[in-house]
């Protein structure tokens, strides 16, 4: 189609998913659009043997999942960009065409969230952005997003700063989120474009819990009015303790994590107007939750 915007599909690895990379980047070269790029990034590794097609810069350190995003942005050049997981993968070969059609239909959209599902049609929980779930299939607007698995309006993104580069993995959706609503951009869930992405959990991660708590102490610190930090972080508090239960050295993790939030710089503050509250409020999720 003549005049159609570029994409770039974004796409991070440390070289330890040859397998699950290359059929990433595959889905992502098969797309049936007409302008698009797929630009990959080391982060600490050289990639190598790569499909053609594939633009690649390699890191000698890894600088963690938003620092790096926000560094590959700026290796590309489309209006439009996506972040792509090296072990995710699009199975629909119109996927852009149709998130294209989404943004071009409507001017103040910057974040296009898709639906994330195992093959077997898995939504996990947390790959839904607002805290009512429901049913995964309905779109809504988005409250946070996947950070690993989004499309972005390039002119919304230059104007929020991206990703903040010090949280190094979680959260990090949140706060762009927030960002975006202050900024008067929306951002939406678009339950009919499916990324498919392996039901794995969070707490693999060896850091999933410090890193889990300090970073929402950060998105509180550098977003909410101050009346509302406490309450976040109260609300936070709670659900995670339930959602540890018995396992006292998780528990014990968090609060650690906590601790370090609460004490260490979260970065620049800009907080969120009293109007954007209640557009979030009204929206059905108040930033409190």
């Amino acid at each position: 189609m003549p005049g159609q915007p570029k994409v770039s599909i974004v796409v991070l690895t440390m070289g330890d998913r040859p397998v699950e990379l290359e059929r990433c980047l595959r889905s992502a070269l098969a797309q049936d659009f007409d302008s698009f790029e797929v630009f990959l990034l080391g982060q600490g590794c050289e990639p190598t043997g790569l499909p053609e097609g594939v633009r690649s810069v390699g890191l000698r350190e890894n600088l963690g999942s938003p620092a790096g995003r926000n560094f590959a942005v700026t290796q590309t050049t489309g209006e439009y960009f996506m972040f792509l997981d090296d072990d995710a993968w699009i199975p629909a070969v119109d996927f852009l065409s149709s998130a294209v059609a989404i943004f071009e239909a409507s001017p103040r959209l910057a974040l296009l969230a898709p639906r994330i599902a195992d093959t077997d049609g898995t939504t996990l929980r947390r790959w839904v952005p607002r805290a009512r779930v429901g049913n995964p299939a309905v779109s809504s607007p988005a409250f946070s997003c996947n950070e690993g698995v989004t499309l972005f309006r390039r002119a919304a993104w230059d104007e929020i700063g991206g990703f903040p580069d010090n949280f190094r993995w979680g959260h990090e959706g949140v706060d762009v989120c927030w960002r975006l609503r202050n900024h008067g951009w929306d951002t939406w869930y678009q339950a009919d474009l499916i990324v498919h992405h392996p039901a794995v959990p969070p707490t693999r991660h060896s850091y999933y819990q410090r890193l889990n708590a300090r970073n929402r102490v950060w998105v509180a610190r550098r977003n909410l009015p101050v009346p509302l930090i406490p309450i976040y972080l109260g609300i936070w508090t709670a659900i995670s303790l339930v959602r540890n239960g018995t396992d006292w050295k998780a528990t014990t993790t968090w609060l650690s994590g906590l601790r370090e939030g609460l004490t260490s710089s979260p970065g620049t503050r800009e907080p969120m107007s009293w109007s954007t509250v209640l557009r979030l409020a009204r929206l059905g999720q108040p930033p409190i939750i």
